[in-house]
């Protein structure tokens, strides 16, 4: 593959290259903080109110809280580190673009292709987490769980053509309601609360507690994937870091209310929903609140899918200009641009996987496919900030830690691991071919 990037050699600890005064910067976007707060809350905060919840309950009893607040904690270091590498290299490539320089094009591949290739197998599973919750509501069988589940991919990705900062006004709205009804929501409930039903706390052990932020990692990963529209803020080096401060804050409290009220509200029965914050409605309000769900879920999954696509659509055109797909993609790789043709192919690897999830209709399976590719993108991200940001800077030191943090994460992975040690495998072959094809194209392996 041609290199299109900077250089990646400096010395070790040296200040990462900056951008000569003297050149006139890339146009950066028009994004500012409160849009791109929106969009990182719809990435981190998602769908997993809608299911993990009970999930979690179900692995480690009331320890889910305990899971809850670990994950939170760690999601400190990591959003840090993703805020101080987006905004000094904003660029559509993302995470991948940090491994590029970090650690050259091979690096990038692989990344690349864990998150657009990988990533995406969470769609299906945000839709059909959704779409029950409506089936729930209005009634209907697998059948129309999985037609709205179907319908919910296909409205944001209308959206998403329309361009990041269109998405982004659109998700201003959608954020800001999710917030509202979640407040209503955990306030009606709360007053129901049981203490006795934190006990016993860890009734399944330490054990159940790591299957619990296991299962987690799929509600706290998100701070990766807005990394890659850091270009289309005004002001990347100003409104990066506040945004992820705010973000940070809403989510973590959020989540952690959620999932307390949810244990000392159901109780035992939380483990066994398939729909908590529904159940802590009609203990609340009785069945008539079943609507209010039914638009929180609707609000979550187009905000997930909006901040999703924006990333994956602009990560795509990045690929295509700097050789990891066709070039055809590149168009719309500009900071500001529509990357339509990235985007058209989001949407076919979407339906792929759509059609494997939604006939098995069994979800944890998936989302801990889905959280071991994310805490390999992960590893690799935070790694490549300690090479690239400033030696004991306060975002190094944030690096340092989080790479810690990323191998527990990994170790929390298992097995699962294998899902992507297989496209980095398939990333690295691609990469060999590619070479070899330009070789002979070029006669480089001639004698």
């Amino acid at each position: 593959m041609t290199e299109r990037g900077p250089s990646t050699t400096r010395a070790r600890g040296a200040e990462p290259e900056l951008p000569d005064p003297r050149v006139p910067a890339p146009p950066h976007g028009r994004l500012g903080v409160a849009g791109g707060t929106a969009l990182y809350i719809a990435a981190v905060l998602g769908t997993g109110i809608l299911v993990l919840p009970a999930l979690a309950a179900a692995a480690a009893g009331p320890g889910a809280i305990l899971a809850v607040a670990a994950l939170a904690l760690i999601s400190v270091p990591l959003a840090s580190t993703f805020a101080a590498l987006a905004r000094r290299h904003p660029d559509a490539g993302g995470v991948a673009t940090f491994a590029r320089r970090a650690f050259g094009p091979g690096a990038a591949r692989v990344i690349s292709y864990w998150f657009f290739f990988g990533t995406p197998i969470g769609a299906p599973i945000a839709a059909l987490m959704t779409a029950r919750y409506v089936v729930a509501v209005i009634g209907g069988d697998a059948r129309t769980a999985t037609l709205i589940a179907v319908g919910l991919m296909v409205i944001p990705v209308v959206v998403t053509a329309f361009g990041v900062r269109f998405a982004a006004s659109v998700q201003l709205v959608l954020s800001g309601a999710l917030v509202a009804v979640l407040v209503f929501v955990l306030a009606a409930a709360a007053p129901h609360a049981r203490p006795e039903n934190l006990q016993p706390l860890l009734p399944h052990g330490w054990a159940g507690v790591g299957l619990a932020m296991s299962l987690y990692i799929w509600a706290f990963a998100g701070w990766e994937a807005v990394a890659g529209i850091g270009g289309e803020f005004r002001n990347p080096r100003r409104d990066i870091p506040r945004a992820t401060a705010l973000a940070l804050v809403i989510v973590s409290v959020a989540y952690l209310a959620i999932q307390t009220v949810t244990v000392v509200v159901l109780g035992g029965d939380a483990a066994t929903s398939d729909v908590p914050l529904l159940d802590l409605v009609r203990v609340a309000t009785g069945a008539g609140g079943g609507v209010v769900v039914a638009v929180i879920a609707a609000i979550v999954v187009t905000g997930v899918f909006n901040a999703y696509l924006a990333a994956f659509s602009k990560l795509g055109a990045a690929m295509g200009r700097d050789g990891d797909l066709p070039a055809w993609f590149g168009r719309g790789v500009e900071n500001g641009a529509v990357a339509r043709r990235g985007l058209l192919l989001s949407a076919v690897v979407m339906a792929v996987y759509s059609v494997i999830v939604l006939s098995s209709g069994d979800l944890q399976p998936f989302i801990l496919i889905h959280t071991s590719i994310a805490a390999a993108v992960y590893g690799l991200g935070v790694a490549s900030a300690v090479r690239l940001l400033p030696a004991r800077s306060l975002g190094w030191w944030m690096a340092v830690i989080s790479c810690v943090l990323a191998a527990g994460l990994l170790v929390l992975a298992g097995w699962h691991l294998v899902f992507p040690l297989v496209a980095a495998v398939i990333a690295v072959g691609v990469g060999a071919v590619s070479r070899r094809a330009r070789g002979r194209a070029t006669g480089a392996g001639a004698p």
